[in-house]
């Protein structure tokens, strides 16, 4: 009976969807739609995404517009979007709201770079738990005479693959967004 890696794949997944999820939310100094994703309103009883509530377009290099299908919503917009506390300035008009992006100084491109360090870290916490955690399925299956020492090597071996994949996964995310903050991803 071989060990089945379908659980490693899916939780694998889910701390690369988590790190992507966490460095949309971080401002590289450009006009990004998706930095707005993880802004929620409260539409008709129900959590909404603003990009679910209307359209929202690139102005300019530096400034979003958000249009919303209902008018009468531009206040919760933007007051979604300045809770969400994202360092972005907001203004609105009878047509929606302006999310406009600062100009990033290199303290402030440091700082945020320190944080996608920080994040970088809390994902590679996630796989070694999760490592350890296959580790001790695999020795505890091996122990019930599941499989042999061979086989149980085998695993291992397999598993370390998957967390290596991870990492290497895992730095090139970081890598990305470091060079978007630092502005050479031009």
């Amino acid at each position: 009976m071989s060990y089945d890696f379908s659980k490693v794949k899916t939780q694998k997944e889910a701390i690369l969807e988590w790190l992507k999820s966490e460095y949309r939310s971080i401002s590289t100094g450009r006009a990004t739609p998706q930095v707005l994703d993880l802004v929620h309103i409260d539409l008709y009883g129900a959590k909404t995404q603003i990009a679910h509530a209307g359209s929202v377009t690139i102005e300019d290099p530096r400034t979003l517009r958000v249009s919303p299908w209902d008018k009468t919503i531009v206040g919760v917009m933007e007051k979604a979007v300045n809770d969400a506390d994202l360092g972005l300035s907001v203004s609105s008009d009878a047509d929606g709201l302006r999310v406009h992006f600062p100009a990033l100084t290199t303290e402030t491109r440091q700082k945020l770079v320190k944080l996608l360090k920080e994040r970088l870290e809390e994902a590679r916490v996630r796989v070694r738990s999760f490592r350890e955690e296959t580790n001790r399925d695999i020795d505890d299956r091996a122990k019930e005479g599941e499989y042999g020492e061979d086989d149980q090597h085998k695993y291992r071996e397999e598993l370390q693959k998957n967390v290596d994949g991870a990492n290497t996964q895992l730095e090139e995310l970081f890598h990305k967004k470091e060079r978007e903050v630092m502005g050479e991803d031009n």
